[in-house]
């Protein structure tokens, strides 16, 4: 009985196996034909883009459905009037002070810096739940439409991302590992260069990125410092599948750690111990070596220190402004409706922040290169940081701030404290003098 029980399973079993394998065959050519080929050669065949504008005529129907109508401003007696019961006179009451603490207690949750932590308000949905969870149970239709995304996302797209993912990060470490092997020299460089630009590239469409470069003549040049604004770990990818840059970070363990590693076999990047991150004049030293061999990469640095949330920049360290070379700037503004690039770091892990990213419908953004700036006759690190950041802020669109990002973590620095302490002595010193005059 039991030979003939496996008479009988073995030609499923053959099946089985014969099906697996030319799924794994047609898989792995459409990888090869439609990712790592056109990686190689920097190529796109437009079906990103058609994507995208899918998704748009996609989220213009879901706004249609949910016929949202914005809720009119109501001046303050309007709404005095309304927390009032059975039309009271228009005299104090003391239901009125409730009015007014609201609205301190509004004023200070709604900060200019606090709400540049947090993800970036939506106009519309766009059906994900993660941007409002409410909204995908307003209609049936609506539910519908929701749940086929879920499955698009989740069914389809997630898989076949991280598949990318591994394939791109896999091909990075193996490598880079093997172009270590070559002497120094134009051939090692120019290999290092190919297998970073399309490693990046892969894992770019890991992440179904569209990205609009603008400006490319004012790419950043060796011997140069390319300065960005900074919203996501992903900041990187998208950059340095444009391009090729001399990364600047501490070094890590475990998976990271074994990235990195490779990595500076085949270019000369700058990973610093962690108990060298604190030395000023030792990270000052090492970029300033780096910068004056004009065969090196230009470095990449974002400023700012933390990740903001794609609405402003905030201050700029002056650590890579007082090296006295010549500045790149760049502009990164992300397109929120398709998916929030922001990453939280005091919400989210790494992994579940690009688990998230992963299954969002798609990263859109925009680049801009703008033209070198270098420090000018007179001028210090710090304004020349400011000047900087204010470029970037315009051409992206954000909004320029001189907070520190730091205040993410810590508390406000005594040092602004300080300025304000000092501004309000100036305006009693001049209130108490224009009294003695008089």
């Amino acid at each position: 009985i039991v030979v003939k029980m496996e008479s009988y399973l073995f030609p499923f079993d053959s099946l089985i196996c014969m099906l697996l394998g030319i799924s794994f065959t047609v898989l792995f050519t459409l990888l090869l034909v439609f990712i790592i080929v056109p990686a190689i050669f920097g190529v796109s065949f437009g079906i990103r883009r058609l994507y995208m504008k899918s998704l748009i005529k996609l989220f213009e129907v879901s706004e249609l459905m949910l016929r949202i109508i914005a809720k009119e401003p109501v001046s303050l007696e309007q709404e005095i009037q309304d927390m009032r019961r059975g039309g009271a006179e228009p005299e104090f009451d003391m239901s009125d002070i409730f009015y007014f603490c609201r609205r301190g207690v509004e004023s200070i949750v709604d900060d200019e810096v606090t709400k540049r932590f947090t993800a970036e308000e939506l106009e519309s949905w766009n059906l994900l739940t993660r941007s409002n969870y409410n909204f995908h149970h307003i209609s049936t239709r609506l539910t519908a439409l929701w749940g086929v995304g879920v499955l698009i996302r989740y069914g389809f797209l997630l898989p076949l991302r991280v598949t990318l993912a591994f394939t791109g990060v896999g091909l990075l470490v193996v490598l880079t590992s093997i172009v270590g092997l070559f002497p120094n020299g134009r051939m090692k460089n120019y290999l290092s260069d190919k297998v970073h630009l399309m490693c990046y590239r892969i894992c770019v469409r890991a992440l179904t990125a569209i990205i609009t470069y603008h400006d490319s003549e004012n790419k950043p040049k060796n011997g140069g410092i390319c300065v960005a604004n900074h919203t996501s770990p992903i900041d990187v990818i998208i950059l340095a599948s444009d391009g090729c840059y001399a990364m600047v970070g501490q070094v890590h363990g475990g998976l990271m750690g074994v990235i990195q590693r490779a990595m500076v076999k085949a270019c000369p990047h700058i990973w610093f111990e962690r108990s060298e991150v604190k030395d000023r004049h030792l990270v000052a030293k090492r970029l300033s070596d780096h910068i004056a061999d004009k065969s090196k990469l230009p470095i990449l640095i974002f400023p700012e220190g933390t990740c903001i949330n794609n609405t402003s920049v905030m201050m700029f360290k002056k650590g890579s402004f007082e090296i006295g070379c010549r500045v790149y700037p760049v502009a990164i503004k992300y397109d929120p409706r398709f998916g929030d690039a922001f990453w939280n770091s005091s919400k989210f892990g790494m992994v579940n922040y690009l688990l998230r990213m992963m299954s969002s419908w798609a990263i859109v953004c925009s680049v801009w290169y703008l033209p070198p700036m270098s420090r000018m006759e007179g001028e210090d690190a710090v304004q020349f940081a400011n000047r900087v950041k204010a470029a970037i802020a315009r051409k992206g669109g954000l909004a320029d701030l001189l907070w520190d990002g730091g205040l993410k973590r810590g508390k406000v620095k005594e040092v602004f404290k300080e300025e304000q302490q000092k501004l309000y002595s100036k305006v009693l010193v001049g209130s108490s003098e224009d009294c003695s005059r008089s």
